[in-house]
């Protein structure tokens, strides 16, 4: 469907034109979708930074999401995974998740904190939705700080994920749901791991690129 995450973020960023000059804050899930991030929110003239939220595993299996925690404290539980794990067993991974939210926070932003979002419109970006889980706990915390309208987009998810998101988000935008989904690297004919040096990369980019609108004042082509 799209060879890497760059040629997928072109597409997903014409999908959203009409928040083009909208003064909209594009925040982007580290670390994969800090790249779709950078490419959204140069195209829409909008505001880029990465919002950490990471998944809390299930104890017998890390991989499995039981919920998600948001970098300020919002935490969202997987109603149905939930039943089968203990408070304790939440609590021990919502304290290891702490420890990495404030090193990604610490390490991709440098520790500043989020652009101000209350009463602007906010997409919240990444390369794909597998669980969701840590799309919603973005979702939570963004309505904590009073976003005028929340927009959730990205290449691909799965059409069970999409209808939920679609009840918690103002809008939803996903360019492909195939039939058979399992993980977000089936969409994608190269889908190497982003690194902690490269999403920071990218927002240090962005923000020369601010400072200097002549470097940069369009979205390339794609590939």
């Amino acid at each position: 469907m799209f060879y890497d995450r760059k040629d997928a973020a072109l597409q997903l960023a014409k999908a959203l034109e009409k928040y083009k000059d909208q003064q909209a804050v594009v925040l982007g899930i580290p670390r994969g979708g800090a790249v779709t991030g950078y490419y959204v929110a140069l195209h829409l003239n909008a505001v880029f930074s990465l919002l950490v939220s990471r998944k809390l595993g299930h104890p017998n299996n890390p991989e499995y999401a039981v919920g998600a925690i948001a970098e300020d404290g919002t935490i969202h539980l997987n109603d149905t995974v939930v039943r089968e794990v203990s408070q304790e067993e939440i609590d021990t991974a919502v304290a290891q998740q702490k420890k990495e939210i404030e090193r990604r926070i610490n390490v991709l932003r440098q520790g500043q904190p989020l652009p101000e979002i209350k009463n602007r419109i906010v997409l919240i970006v990444d390369d794909g939705i597998a669980t969701g889980a840590t799309i919603f706990a973005a979702i939570k915390m963004c309505k904590k700080k009073e976003a005028a309208k929340i927009i959730v987009a990205a290449p691909v998810s799965g059409n069970a994920i999409l209808r939920q998101l679609r009840k918690e988000a103002d809008e939803v935008v996903i360019l492909e749901t195939p039939a058979f989904y399992h993980a977000v690297s089936q969409a994608y004919e190269s889908f190497g791991q982003v690194t902690d040096d490269e999403a920071l990369g990218l927002l240090e980019k962005w923000q020369k690129q601010q400072n200097n609108p002549r470097s940069e004042s369009h979205v390339p082509n794609r590939k």
